[in-house]
């Protein structure tokens, strides 16, 4: 089947985009970005069906949702940088900000918009069309390039982003940078995990790959092996028993996680005890 080709290769892409970001978020302390995110482009897909509906265009509700996650991530730096608050606090206005934009435009209901958008809370394997995935191949590009460029001065900001400063480095730039990145990948990703779930693949692979890991690059390749293990064998077995794609890849995920964290406690039992943290031996 052509959606299923275009379901695995979407899910390939992003078992490497979500890794990529979710390992400097997870040590960042940041892994609720993601939700928040997930929920402002839960607003965009809205935005773009009632755009449609209204006014009789063909635009891709997944480009509004890219557009308006990017904006929803420089809305979190800014209201950080300029109100001195948390980033949980301006992570949760941005989150309730777009999810009541999401659900006014939903409550209108135009052309059936509240049944064109379970397809984007839920995710579906039939709904990934030709011209989604090419989107997803350009966020996936985008985001591996802008890493592979700006990794020393990303992974630098994540572990001390004092001594960053001190050398000169612009921290907010990098910050905002990362939260854009986040941005491309919740989209990227609800295609197939549904605004609801879309948050695990950032966090779930991360958190157990640190479990085994002895440094942060093994942590990041590791957390791309665990992610494609869990998409792979998720969309299979949803294929198989008919059953929701996000939340099978999230329950395989979630089961990589608890044989991580196991195998972990048997490593740190024979292992020394100064060996049992993760270290950034990268770090410049």
């Amino acid at each position: 089947y052509g959606f299923m080709h275009r379901a695995f290769l979407v899910g390939f892409l992003i078992a490497v985009m979500a890794p990529l970001i979710g390992t400097f978020l997870v040590h960042r302390q940041l892994a609720l970005i993601g939700d928040a995110l997930a929920h402002t482009a839960f607003a965009g897909v809205a935005v773009g069906l009632f755009v449609n509906a209204v006014l009789g265009t063909g635009i891709s509700p997944y480009l509004t949702a890219v557009i308006v996650a990017m904006i929803a991530a420089l809305a979190i730096e800014l209201i950080s940088e300029v109100t001195d608050a948390y980033n949980d606090v301006s992570m949760a206005i941005v989150l309730s900000t777009g999810f009541a934009l999401g659900a006014v435009l939903i409550s209108l209901n135009a052309g059936g918009l509240a049944v064109g958008i379970n397809q984007f809370i839920f995710g579906n394997l039939a709904t990934v069309s030709r011209s989604n995935a090419i989107i997803l191949m350009g966020l996936f590009l985008i985001v591996v390039l802008v890493v592979g460029v700006t990794y020393k001065q990303l992974l630098y900001v994540t572990f001390d982003e004092i001594a960053a400063r001190a050398a000169g480095l612009n921290v907010p730039w990098y910050n905002r940078v990362m939260t854009m990145l986040t941005a491309m990948v919740v989209v990227g990703a609800m295609q197939i995990m549904g605004v609801i779930l879309v948050a695990a693949m950032l966090v779930v692979p991360v958190a157990g790959a640190t479990q085994l890991a002895r440094s942060f690059r093994e942590a990041l390749l590791g957390s791309v092996i665990l992610a494609e293990l869990a998409v792979l064998v998720g969309i299979t077995l949803s294929f198989q028993y008919e059953a929701t794609a996000g939340g099978t890849i999230v329950l395989v995920a979630v089961a990589l996680y608890i044989g991580a964290v196991l195998l972990g406690k048997i490593q740190d039992s024979r292992a020394p005890a100064d060996n049992k943290h993760l270290t950034a031996e990268e770090q410049p």
